[in-house]
């Protein structure tokens, strides 16, 4: 990570709470009409798509009807419910729009959400040994955790997390790694399992059961477009939140360095362990600006949309102190974020040899 004198993290605070301020002042009817649009849109899209399916005998019917769903799953998710819950429209005092009340349309449920990933994550970013989001306790993505043959089977990993990314990251408090080791007992996550089981059978019983049965007589195919979609959500949404968080340059860290950390030094952590991509303005949008990774982790209350029009001001930060601003296209930051996958799924002498970029531990 890029060593900042105090003054020098003071300062870096001070430059990053006035971009802050800026934006919070400017607040307004902009902010309430955009997300309320956004609200419509995943409305009509998810109307329309759930009112065409039962003829998805028609296979262009069946394209158009799933995209339309899987779409609307995708922006209810990452653009309404990710940034919801971050308190990004707190401020308009709209109960559909509360951050502690907001329960999206996915297995994982909001309490659990809230709990591993505004607070876990969003404080802990990228200390090995803290942030249980690096990695999902499924894979290897640095030098921290030492090599073991079954780390071989990672990319395997990946691909099912990817898949059914919804279910892992509904799962993701129940603490797996822990739980082999013994640090804790099943008996002990029995409120999390109802938890998750209440939340993620409702889910289930929604696209699975509910909408094929009162399209009995197309039950398949209706369950067919609601399987299609939910998987295009998952695919994508894992896929942004991969990009955001493990390039290539993405820095990890330790417990010890991060310990009694100031304001500044948690700004840096954050500036330096996030990747931004670029994209199209419906890139940014059906990513929920996480497109904006780094945007977002210094700024989590902000309204998402806005990251666009600060992303400058924060670049200029980071060269103001000399500080790398992770971005690039996407497919370059997902290449980096594959191989670093495949990379470290391998003994560290065979990978240094086949990969010199990640010879190094990121911290």
């Amino acid at each position: 990570m890029q060593r900042l004198t105090e003054s020098q993290l003071n300062e870096l605070q001070q430059d990053l709470d006035q971009i802050r301020d800026q934006v919070i002042a400017d607040l307004g009817e902009r902010d309430a009409n955009y997300i309320r649009r956004v609200v419509r849109l995943h409305r009509s899209l998810e109307v329309g798509g759930r009112v065409m399916m039962p003829f998805g005998f028609i296979p262009p019917v069946f394209l158009t009807a799933t995209t339309a769903l899987g779409l609307s799953k995708i922006i209810e998710n990452m653009e309404i419910g990710h940034n919801v819950m971050h308190g990004q429209y707190d401020w308009m005092n709209d109960p559909s729009l509360n951050s502690q009340t907001y329960e999206w349309d996915t297995a994982c449920g909001g309490d659990s959400w809230r709990r591993t990933h505004n607070y876990e994550h969003h404080t802990y970013t990228n200390i090995i040994g803290k942030d249980r989001d690096y990695g999902y306790a499924l894979l290897r993505l640095s030098e921290d955790d030492k090599w073991r043959p079954a780390h071989l089977l990672q990319f395997a990993n990946y691909v099912l997390l990817t898949t059914f990314f919804q279910w892992g990251v509904g799962l993701h408090e129940l603490e797996f790694e822990r739980l082999r080791k013994g640090d804790i007992t099943l008996k002990e996550k029995i409120p999390f399992l109802k938890e998750f089981f209440r939340k993620g059978g409702r889910q289930a019983f929604k696209d699975y059961i509910f909408f094929p049965a009162v399209t009995l007589p197309v039950a398949p195919i209706v369950l067919a477009g609601n399987v299609s979609a939910n998987l295009m959500r998952n695919l994508w949404s894992s896929t942004v939140i991969f990009c955001g968080h493990f390039t290539q340059d993405a820095e990890t860290f330790t417990e010890e360095e991060s310990d009694g950390e100031s304001k500044g030094h948690w700004y840096l952590r954050q500036l330096t362990g996030s990747s931004n991509f670029t994209g199209s303005r419906w890139v940014h949008l059906l990513s929920g600006h996480l497109s904006y990774q780094i945007e977002h982790h210094v700024f989590p209350d902000l309204p998402a949309h806005r990251y666009p029009e600060i992303s400058g001001q924060v670049e200029a930060v980071c060269k103001k102190y000399g500080i790398h601003y992770n971005t690039g296209r996407f497919a370059k930051q997902y290449g980096t974020v594959l191989k670093r996958i495949a990379g470290y799924s391998l003994p560290d002498r065979l990978r240094t040899r086949l990969w010199p970029e990640f010879s190094q531990p990121a911290a």
